[in-house]
C-alpha cells in the first residue's frame, strides 16, 4: 500500500475529525450561552459568595465571643480567688466583670444573629443549586435535538480516533511528520488528488512524467505550484 494513500486516508478522518470537533464546540456553546441558564448560574454564584462572606462572619463572632469568656472567666477567677481585699480594687474588678458580660452578651447576640444570617444564606444558596439544576434539565430538554446531535458526535469522534490510531503506525515518522507540517500550512489540505494531469486544490497542470509518477511511485510527489502530496485515485 502506497505512502500516500495512507496520508490520504489520514487526511479524510483528520478532516472530518476537525469538522465533528467545530461542530461539537458550536453546540456547546449554544447549550452554555442560553441567558435563562447564564442569569442561574449567576444567581447561584452570588448565592455562594453570600454563604461564604455568612460563614466567615459566624466564624469572626464566635472567636469574639470565646475570646470575651475567656476574659470573663479570668476576672471571675480574680474576683472570687480571695487575694484581693482593698475594696476599691474589688469594686472596680467587679464593674469589670458586669462591663464583660454586658460586651458578652452583646457578642453573643451578634453571633446568634450570624447563625441565622448564615441559616438564611444556606437555604438561598440551596435554592438557587436547585434552581440551576431545573434550569439545566429544562435547557437541555429544549435543545434535545442539539443534545442528541451532540452525543451522536460524540461517538462519531470516538470512533474516527481509533481509525485514526490503526493509521498511524503504518505510516513512516518523516511523511508522518511531512504531512503533519504541510497541513498546518495549508490550513488543514496536506494531500490533494489530481484529475486529468491536474492538481485539484490549486489547478496547476502537471507534465505526463509528473502524473505519471503520481499514479506508480512508491515515494511523496507534491504539486510543483502548491506544495501539497498528490494522491491519484
Amino acid at each position: 500500500m502506497s505512502v500516500t494513500l495512507n496520508l490520504f486516508r489520514l487526511q479524510q478522518l483528520d478532516t472530518r475529525l476537525d469538522q465533528v470537533n467545530a461542530r461539537l464546540n458550536a453546540i456547546q456553546t449554544a447549550l452554555e450561552n442560553n441567558a435563562e441558564l447564564q442569569a442561574a448560574q449567576k444567581a447561584q454564584a452570588a448565592a455562594e459568595a453570600d454563604l461564604l462572606k455568612a460563614e466567615k462572619a459566624l466564624k469572626h463572632a464566635e472567636d469574639e465571643s470565646a475570646r470575651q469568656r475567656i476574659k470573663l472567666e479570668q476576672a471571675d477567677s480574680s474576683l472570687y480567688s480571695g487575694h484581693i481585699h482593698n475594696p476599691k480594687e474589688l469594686q472596680d474588678l467587679q464593674n469589670d466583670v458586669a462591663a464583660l458580660k454586658r460586651q458578652l452578651a452583646t457578642l453573643e447576640d451578634a453571633q446568634l444573629e450570624a447563625m441565622l444570617a448564615i441559616e438564611e444564606a444556606r437555604s438561598r444558596f440551596e435554592a438557587a443549586c436547585t434552581a440551576l439544576t431545573s434550569t439545566q434539565g429544562r435547557v437541555i430538554s429544549q435543545n434535545s435535538s442539539l443534545q442528541s446531535e451532540h452525543d451522536d458526535l460524540l461517538r462519531e469522534a470516538e470512533r474516527l480516533a481509533s481509525q485514526r490510531n490503526a493509521v498511524l503506525p503504518i505510516i513512516a515518522p518523516a511523511s508522518l511528520a511531512r504531512y503533519t507540517s504541510l497541513r498546518q500550512e495549508k490550513r488543514g489540505n496536506a494531500v490533494t488528488t489530481i484529475s486529468d494531469n491536474t492538481c485539484d486544490t490549486c489547478g496547476a497542470l502537471l507534465t505526463p512524467g509528473h502524473a505519471q509518477a503520481v499514479r506508480f511511485s512508491t515515494e511523496i510527489v507534491t504539486c510543483p505550484s502548491c506544495g501539497r502530496i498528490l494522491f491519484s485515485n
